[in-house]
């Protein structure tokens, strides 16, 4: 009970609601221009943290981490261009509920949801955060490379164009994560003498090109956007109606993000993913998804800040970064002498409380900002075509260059972004691509660290009882893909004619 009054102390002044308050308008801005990302947000505020005392510079990346995740759905359900790799996720989904001429809803089933799986998310945080962090521990290389495999499954299975394209786009892009030192003999592959391509192809720049830049492209041949002339009505109307009728998903999706969230170094985007696959696969109607069924949408927005509420578990109690932001919120902790590890919940356990009193707080900010956001992003239906696509393209060079600080990440946004649009025409998923990038390192070192522990032999990979079940899901994930595609029932059917 001290504790949680010393938390309350640190939290509720006037520095610290302040610094939450600005850091969550500073993520919002952030979040909702197309080519900018959470990340990068959380790691422009790095500096600004120096001049800060511990739980204000942590509570300003919660805050802006938060609202820009939530942010980066409103230019996916006006524009088509996801803010973050996890609204890739369902990104046609909420844009077809804008070209429905339900803008609104689309925008504040993605707030409502996101507030209440960070809620969901706090509140495992609080009361399950030791035992699900000993559980994440448990995890080596053999379940991450089959959750990773089965993530990547997920993306085929919800990819449109059908599963042979899709097959296609994810080994594009794991060919693309290929590109680089390799992680075991640190030998160059497929750099052709470049140094630029040594480092490998950044996935945000890939991002950028493949969604903000296609469309880019693909806006300035088709003409006019037909929803441009749609406004965003009221984001709240519809919503409370729409999450009772699919209560089930929400819930689903905040458990599920608050598990994976838990495992270090998957985060949110590989739960987000998963979320609207298991969705479409449950689903009663699963041929709508991609056509603006707010299904999927639920379950997938709940998803997201569930994973990144829970994604401090590992961070606040072992010092194990859960993503990216929790890998920059640690560098902050120790730069102020706030060390994470099991002390921080014995011998520091006010500094725990305050942290998790910044998550509600920030959560809670969602409803009133996400409000505003929705209400001032009806304003980008006036600005000219011309004027809008010349602003998102200034955006994403400067978020391109700014990964490296260098013209290689503008020039991988510029092939990449061209090379989508041609495969959008020819109907070809680009989602897969993005998330094959993003998992094919993770993919790539565990095999290779399973496969020097079981010294080459493939039982291993069954071996351990977690493993074991991941692996047999993943296997009858592709069965079902396979027994799906056209040819193999075509196939079937001739061998069943040829015997008859």
């Amino acid at each position: 009970m001290d504790a949680l009054k010393l938390a309350a102390g640190l939290v509720f002044n006037v520095e610290t609601l302040t610094v939450i308050v600005v850091a969550s308008a500073f993520g919002l801005f952030v979040g909702a221009m197309p080519g900018l990302t959470a990340t990068m947000a959380a790691a422009l505020l790095v500096p600004i943290t120096f001049y800060m005392d511990p739980i204000p510079a942590v509570a300003a990346i919660i805050a802006c981490t938060a609202m820009a995740i939530t942010a980066g759905d409103i230019p996916g359900a006006l524009l088509r261009i996801p803010g973050t790799p996890a609204s890739a996720a369902y990104v046609d989904d909420a844009h077809g509920l804008t070209r429905h001429g339900k803008a609104g809803l689309a925008i504040g089933i993605g707030i409502c949801g996101a507030a209440i799986g960070g809620l969901f998310g706090f509140a495992v945080l609080m009361f399950a955060a030791p035992m699900l962090a000993r559980f994440a521990l448990n995890f080596s290389s053999f379940e991450y490379f089959w959750l990773s495999l089965l993530g990547l499954s997920c993306a085929v299975i919800v990819s449109r164009g059908g599963i042979a394209k899709g097959i296609l786009s994810l080994l594009l892009g794991l060919f693309i994560a290929q590109i680089g030192l390799d992680p075991l003999m640190g030998q160059p592959r497929f750099t052709f003498g470049f140094s630029e391509l040594v480092g490998g192809i950044s996935f945000i720049p890939a991002m950028i090109g493949m969604f903000a830049l296609a469309e880019i492209l693909r806006n300035g041949r088709g003409g006019v956007r037909a929803e441009r002339q749609v406004p965003v009505a009221n984001p709240f109307a519809g919503v409370g109606q729409t999450l009772n009728r699919y209560r089930m998903n929400l819930l689903r999706g905040a458990a599920t993000g608050s598990v994976i969230g838990a495992l270090p170094g998957v985060g949110g985007d590989l739960a987000a993913w998963i979320s609207y696959s298991v969705a479409k696969r449950t689903s009663k109607t699963p041929e709508k998804f991609g056509t603006g069924h707010p299904e999927g949408l639920v379950e997938a927005s709940a998803t997201n800040n569930a994973a990144l509420s829970s994604s401090w578990i590992p961070a606040m109690v072992f010092g194990i970064p859960g993503d990216a932001v929790t890998a920059i919120a640690i560098g902050v902790l120790f730069m102020k002498g706030m060390e994470p590890g099991p002390q921080l919940l014995t011998a520091n356990p006010h500094n725990f409380y305050a942290v998790l009193l910044v998550f509600v707080i920030a959560n809670l900010l969602l409803l009133p900002f996400g409000y505003l956001a929705a209400k001032a992003a009806r304003h980008i239906f006036k600005v000219p075509k011309s004027y809008l696509d010349a602003a998102i393209l200034l955006f994403c060079i400067v978020g391109s260059y700014s990964i490296n600080n260098t013209m290689f990440g503008v020039l991988v946004m510029l092939v990449l972004g061209v090379l989508a649009y041609i495969l959008q025409s020819r109907d070809f998923a680009i989602a897969p691509i993005i998330l094959g990038i993003v998992l094919g390192p993770l993919v790539e070192q565990s095999f290779t660290t399973s496969m020097t522990i079981a010294r080459g032999e493939i039982v291993g990979f069954f071996e351990r009882p977690i493993a074991a079940t991941l692996g047999v899901v993943t296997i009858l994930t592709w069965i079902v893909m396979i027994a799906r595609t056209t040819d193999v029932k075509r196939l079937l059917r001739k061998r069943k004619a040829n015997s008859g």
